[in-house]
């Protein structure tokens, strides 16, 4: 009997030999029965990695619908194309932009029309470049002095050496040209003055109305309003080659000049007590028009002659400056 329980368990009392309680049998070492354990994992594993093996074949595109891809397009990725950065400067038009010290330089003194100049103080300072701007900017040419760090964003990291500038697409002339000008075989002109108004759109559509009302030219501030670029030129189609257009430093004293020369000033205001179809004055006009939502300034309303309004009949509240200023100047050049 002692012999048969040997050939039972031949490695019962064989100290090298340790039962295995969890499966019931028995293994050389302990190491060996965690061996035991990964194998039947790793087993039913690979026997649910069967199944889905099997279930693919049977759904080819059961795989394709778990899989969610990190990223939609390679826009997600913008500092690894290299033609980004040339992608984002054709965003804004630098047709009609000039830097760098040498171009800008020969720009200025070849007397080309110029709307706005951004520069350094440096630049500003120095002798070659102090009296050129100094004399612009009495003309009523926009001079920011700005940084260095401002410039490079306005250009987009061109080698621009502290300045750069944006040329007009035409000439303006001094506000005592645009006065002579005007009562040259005229005896009742019409100038019209833009207060506040900064969408070039609504200033070309300005232009191209004027011209067409036989106005005598028009007053643009130095700030606060849209300079003669290309987007004025192009909305103008054409009517800014046949007015004249005079760029003021500060409007209300371009309106103090023009009373001096017998110009009575009229400003568009939907508070005004004047219905302009009632407006019967026979006289050198300068016909202020304002932005849309702030209107003609406190400052300037002051220096009106008089406030007229263009009665509405419907539920709107106002009109878009450009339509205004053409419905203005239908009644006044009757």
């Amino acid at each position: 009997m002692k012999n048969s329980s040997k050939k039972k368990f031949p490695g019962k009392n064989n100290k090298d030999y340790k039962k295995n309680s969890d499966y019931g049998f028995y293994s050389k070492n302990s190491n060996h029965s965690e061996k035991n354990e990964r194998f039947m994992n790793n087993s039913a594993k690979n026997k649910n990695f069967e199944n889905l093996n099997q279930n693919n074949k049977k759904n080819p595109f059961s795989v394709l619908k778990r899989r969610k891809p990190k990223f939609n397009s390679s826009s997600e990725f913008p500092n690894k194309n290299p033609d980004n950065h040339h992608e984002f400067t054709n965003k804004r038009n630098f047709d009609d932009w000039i830097w760098g010290k040498h171009s800008v330089y020969e720009a200025l003194t070849s007397e080309r029309p110029i709307n706005r100049i951004w520069c350094t103080s440096e630049i500003f300072s120095s002798d070659k470049f102090y009296i050129l701007l100094k004399d612009l900017k009495s003309k009523g040419v926009l001079i920011e002095e700005v940084s260095w760090n401002r410039l490079s964003q306005l250009t987009y990291g061109a080698s621009h050496q502290g300045v750069a500038l944006q040329l007009a697409c035409s000439k303006t002339i001094p506000l005592e040209h645009l006065i002579d000008l005007s009562k040259h075989n005229c005896t009742n002109p019409i100038i019209l003055a833009l207060d506040g108004i900064t969408d070039p759109h609504n200033v070309g559509a300005i232009i191209r109305s004027a011209e067409a009302f036989d106005c005598k030219g028009i007053i643009i501030p130095q700030r606060r309003s849209a300079g003669l670029t290309g987007t004025v030129a192009k909305v103008a189609a054409g009517a800014l080659e046949h007015l004249q257009v005079s760029r003021v430093v500060n409007l209300n004293r371009a309106l103090e000049e023009l009373k001096k020369n017998g110009f009575l000033i009229v400003g568009l205001s939907g508070d005004g007590q004047l219905s302009i179809s009632n407006f019967l004055e026979k006289a050198p006009l300068v016909v202020i028009v304002g932005s849309e939502d702030k209107g003609i300034s406190l400052l300037t309303q002051k220096k009106c002659d008089y406030l007229l309004s263009i009665p509405l009949k419907g539920k709107t509240s106002s009109l878009n400056a450009s339509v205004a200023a053409a419905i203005s100047l239908f009644h006044l050049s009757k």
